[in-house]
């Protein structure tokens, strides 16, 4: 049951990975996709307001919204593998987990930006860093350091460039 439990685990996590790169990036890009609210919306919204997206301030009934779809996505994969449950128990829980877990810290990291940064370093590399098609992973990096797209920017001093840079436009802005 443990070793089930933590290979569905990292089953979820390559899986998140791969989601995230190829479906919520690649495929997300074509004006008709279902997952196009993640690249078309969360991104330039996380990206203008500092990580934060008040699209997690509405509930997930309140509006068709990325919110509500990234949720909507969620149940459905954790439907999609309740059939492994009886033969699988482990896995299948792990797996649940792995979606339950990826919703609560996605969630918070852009209710709350300063937490996010502090407990999910490599996700706020992949919204604010200037190229998003690194960093994937948004639970735990373990696939990105795998699959050699883990490219640290927090902390850089390219990050402090650009905060100068985005300063500098603010105050422009104000004046």
């Amino acid at each position: 049951m443990i070793l089930g439990f933590v290979t569905g685990l990292v089953t979820a996590n390559a899986a998140e990975w791969y989601i995230h790169k190829h479906l919520l990036h690649e495929d997300a890009q074509r004006k008709e996709s279902f997952f196009r609210f993640h690249y078309a919306i969360h991104h330039k919204t996380v990206y203008e307001n500092e990580f934060q997206d008040e699209d997690y301030q509405k509930t997930i009934l309140e509006m068709w919204n990325p919110h509500s779809q990234e949720a909507f996505s969620l149940a459905v994969s954790a439907i999609a593998v309740s059939p492994l449950l009886p033969v699988l128990p482990g896995f299948t829980l792990g797996i649940w987990a792995s979606i339950a877990n990826y919703y609560r810290v996605h969630r918070k990291s852009h209710e709350d930006p300063e937490w996010g940064y502090k407990y999910l370093p490599w996700h706020y590399d992949h919204h604010m860093a200037r190229d998003q098609e690194k960093n994937w992973c948004v639970t735990f990096p373990l696939w990105d350091y795998v699959m050699g797209t883990r490219v640290p920017y927090k902390g850089t001093n390219l990050e402090k460039k650009d905060i100068d840079r985005k300063n500098r436009k603010s105050q422009k802005a104000q004046i």
